[in-house]
């Protein structure tokens, strides 16, 4: 079976800006997020992403946008050494629709773990938000939360930052 790092995309990937990040221009990476991600590719995890992206039943923003990002995203991934696996939206809202795919839900992972063969206890969730932490908790992976918001849902490691994470929570 595989391991894998699942990672959020806004707070994690790129800098949570307070507003809904859906074109390349808004895009702006966190510092340390490829060294991180080059480091769990050397150790053999595969690099998913997991995501809401509830602008678009908002209709904020299309799915096309998302996906146009999304082809950006990978692209840069790639282009530092760090190719992702997959990326995983959620098109949904809360507030529009009642449904089972955006998280808290762990059904972007579940489905994740059974397309690519992945053990999910070998495998960790970095998110910024308690609904990151708590998907991840309920298939059994490790946590890292890298957020004051995230430490309230208690993940197995914290860090203020992306930057904080530390090699030895990997496997």
């Amino acid at each position: 079976m595989q391991k894998a790092l699942f990672l959020d995309r806004d707070g994690v990937i790129n800098r949570e800006i307070g507003n809904y990040v859906f074109t390349q221009e808004q895009f702006i990476w966190q510092e340390g997020i490829f060294d991180v991600c080059r480091f769990a590719k050397s150790k053999g995890y595969l690099l998913i992403v997991i995501t809401n992206q509830g602008g678009i039943s908002k209709g904020i923003y299309t799915i096309q946008d998302t996906e146009k990002l999304h082809q950006y995203v990978a692209s840069v991934f790639e282009l530092e050494g760090c190719a992702l696996t997959d990326i995983y939206y959620s098109p949904y809202h809360k507030d529009i629709s009642k449904n089972i795919l955006s998280k808290p839900s762990s059904l972007m992972l579940e489905k994740a773990c059974s397309k690519y063969n992945i053990d999910a206890q070998l495998s960790i969730m970095i998110g910024d938000r308690p609904r990151d932490i708590i998907c991840g908790k309920r298939i059994g992976c490790k946590t890292i939360g890298i957020s004051e918001e995230a430490k309230e849902a208690e993940p197995d490691y914290w860090s203020k930052d992306i930057l904080g994470v530390q090699t030895d929570w990997f496997v």
